[in-house]
């Protein structure tokens, strides 16, 4: 191998002499809980099956300049550089909680280049001085709240994932340090480094698997019956599937909007099958000419210059600009996702099985052109589905929040293709302003939130596939019905996987077994003992578990409290002790199984948990006066007048309850009324 690309294990990437220096002219580190949270669980999907030889995992590439320092070399990280302080941050982590074998990493490899606050805070996590009783703990202000974030992420994430996967981490360890494998690439001696730098940003894509797998279909149906045909069909709906952030009718001429989608409305689908799908995309009509515009060099090569006559935010066909909407997956996943649904198998969910999965189920089938064919149309459809049933981030006149939306196209003029498309409510009134917040379309939104902060990454969003596969099968989507299947799902998830135990059910036996019922009944959990534990800090599994309370009681208060009637999900993902841990001096310290009990917990996001962790309960409260609450369930503590045991008793008790009354068959509106708080 060439002396300048070189396969490095993170052992000998980090136990080497040479250091990495993260130079000026690049950005401050910027991952945060997806990124770190996707990383951990990478490792974790290829470590090696019981009794199996372990299989080295390729995490990427790191470009480096090599330097000549004192006595050894200094490599200048071009490219990599936020895994590569990711790895270093995680290996820091595993040193510090005593694990074994880590001797050989006795100095820390990382450097910054003119920013003494990131190279302290790097240094103080590598000692273990970041906590604030350590000896020579480093103050607030002389450290990087990036870097500081992202260790505490992988303090809180580790755990989890390694309980989530069953995997202990003296496994996870020895299989991260000698079979996480990087390449190591060095440019040569005389690059313009501020040139490449900048070419490798502005042009250096290479080829994405999805793009990879859309040419192998191409080439399969070389030999259909009707090769262009169908290759034409596969080639339109793929490039209109492909751009996850605009609604799917979007991506068709007129005529095939409306052949597909409905003849001056475009938000039915039409077609039965591949067949009827070609038909529908074989028309052109004679004046869709005049939709197009062309375009100058520069603007094909720059897609953010806009194209002459697109004007107030539309394309010239009226279109909304493709960013106002934000989608909760990316196109690889969403593959996945729908071969999933379209067969029934256990896919993974997670697109660096992507090409070996439609290996699997596609290409090795005894008739992969037939399968193309099948999955092309359910592709579209299923785009469709999520496009209308499924959450998005919505960006409209400076502001942003979650909707719930259908395309709706609405004719005017006598002029043939006059009109514009407009976004309204799924479900309820047919218009474009708010929904009152009794309606199904608040409700089933509230829940799909409450679901996906739970599970920000882009892979094993396996409450998107419940709600794919619930779609894709039923013949009409009712919003009774598909509310009371994500409902069931949410309990599902929580009580038979959660809080289970030992006897914890999988997400595709759920899904696919069970159609997402929920086998926990009121009475295996009344008492509330056989879900205590799993309810104390440090057990709870996933945050879905805080999200499906506080959408509980969300449904409980909306009509009659104002505050918790605006609440909205966003990405909190700190546990947070309302009674603090380490309370200021002169407070008592309570008994560690009342201060981890439920009842003292809530859940609020990283920056906040961060600034008032040891602030005592008065003094959250005053600050949240002033500012949105994080959570209902902090809501409904922060009214308690004292925050004492007795207090943090009744709270968690009050709050199981709420939980296990959502087990009973009535709907989750009917909860009995009752206090919720010590007061």
């Amino acid at each position: 191998m060439s002396e300048r690309i070189c396969q490095l294990s993170i052992e000998a990437l980090l136990g080497e002499s040479g250091d990495y220096v993260i130079p000026m002219y690049q950005r401050n580190y910027a991952w945060d809980e997806a990124e770190i949270s996707q990383l951990i669980q990478d490792v974790i999907d290829y470590l090696p099956k019981e009794g199996a030889a372990p299989q080295n995992y390729y995490i990427g590439t790191l470009v480096v300049f090599a330097r000549q320092g004192p006595g050894s070399t200094v490599y200048e990280t071009i490219d990599g550089q936020q895994r590569l302080t990711t790895l270093s941050l995680l290996v820091s982590h595993l040193k510090n909680s005593g694990e074994s074998g880590l001797d050989w990493y006795g100095a820390p490899r990382l450097r910054f280049e003119s920013r003494e606050r990131s190279q302290k805070t790097f240094a103080a996590i590598f000692a273990g001085a970041l906590e604030p009783k350590a000896k020579g703990a480093l103050a607030a202000q002389d450290s990087n709240p990036s870097i500081v974030n992202g260790y505490r992420l992988i303090q809180k994430i580790l755990p989890r994932k390694l309980k989530e996967n069953g995997v202990e981490r003296r496994r996870f360890t020895r299989y991260l340090l000698g079979n996480v494998v990087l390449m190591r690439v060095c440019v040569p001696p005389q690059t313009d480094l501020n040139h490449y730098f900048e070419i490798m940003n502005s042009r250096g894509e290479q080829l994405e698997k999805h793009e990879v797998l859309k040419a192998r279909m191409m080439e399969a149906l070389r030999d259909d019956a009707a090769p262009e045909r169908s290759r034409h069909c596969l080639h339109t709906v793929w490039e209109a599937c492909a751009n996850m952030e605009r609604y799917v009718q979007m991506g068709f001429t007129t005529a095939q909007r409306d052949a597909v989608f409905g003849a001056g409305d475009w938000s039915r689908f039409e077609p039965t099958g591949f067949a009827q799908l070609c038909d529908a995309l074989a028309l052109q009509a004679a004046d869709d000419g005049a939709e197009r515009i062309a375009l100058t060099l520069d603007q094909i090569l720059d897609p953010a210059t806009p194209a002459p006559g697109a004007t107030g935010g539309t394309d010239a066909r009226g279109e909304e600009a493709p960013e106002r909407f934000h989608a909760v997956i990316n196109f690889p996943n969403f593959l996945l996702h729908v071969l999933r649904v379209m067969t029934g198998q256990n896919v993974p969910l997670d697109d660096k099985a992507l090409i070996a999965e439609f290996d699997r189920h596609v290409f090795r089938a005894s008739d992969p052109a037939a399968k193309i064919k099948d999955f092309v149309f359910a592709l579209l459809r299923c785009k469709y589905l999520f496009d209308h049933y499924v959450i998005k981030r919505e960006f409209v006149k400076g502001t942003d929040g979650w909707s719930l939306k259908r395309l709706k196209w609405n004719a005017s003029g006598a002029r043939k293709g006059a009109g514009r498309p407009s976004y309204v409510n799924t479900f309820g009134a047919d218009d474009e302003g708010e929904e009152a917040a009794t309606g199904d379309n608040r409700r089933i939104l509230m829940l799909l939130c409450a679901f996906h902060v739970s599970t920000p990454t882009r892979v094993y969003k396996h409450w998107l596939n419940a709600a794919l596969k619930h779609l894709h099968d039923a013949r009409e989507v009712r919003e009774a019905v598909y509310l009371e299947h994500l409902e069931s799902v949410a309990r599902a998830f929580v009580f038979d996987r959660y809080l289970a135990g030992e006897d914890r059910a999988e997400y595709f036996d759920i899904i696919y077994g069970r159609d997402g019922r929920c086998t926990r009944r009121r009475e295996d959990v009344a008492d509330g003992g056989r879900i205590a534990s799993g309810l104390a800090y440090g057990q709870i599994e996933n945050n879905l578990v805080f999200n499906y309370l506080d959408y509980l009681l969300w449904l409980k208060h909306r009509e009659n409290d104002a505050v918790m009637a605006g609440f909205e999900f966003t990405f909190r993902s700190s546990v947070e002790h309302y009674y603090p841990q380490n309370p200021m001096e002169g407070q008592a310290q309570l008994e560690p199984d009342m201060l981890d009990a439920f009842g003292n917990l809530c859940l609020i996001s990283h920056a906040k948990n961060s600034r008032l962790s040891n602030f005592m309960p008065a003094a959250k409260k005053e600050y949240y006066r002033n500012n949105r609450i994080d959570s209902i369930k902090q809501y409904l503590m922060m009214e308690s007048r004292e925050w004492d045991v007795a207090a943090i008793r009744a709270h968690g008790q009050a709050m199981s309850a709420v939980l296990v009354d959502s087990l009973e068959p009535r709907m989750s509106a009917d909860i009995p009324e009752g206090s919720l708080v010590a007061t």
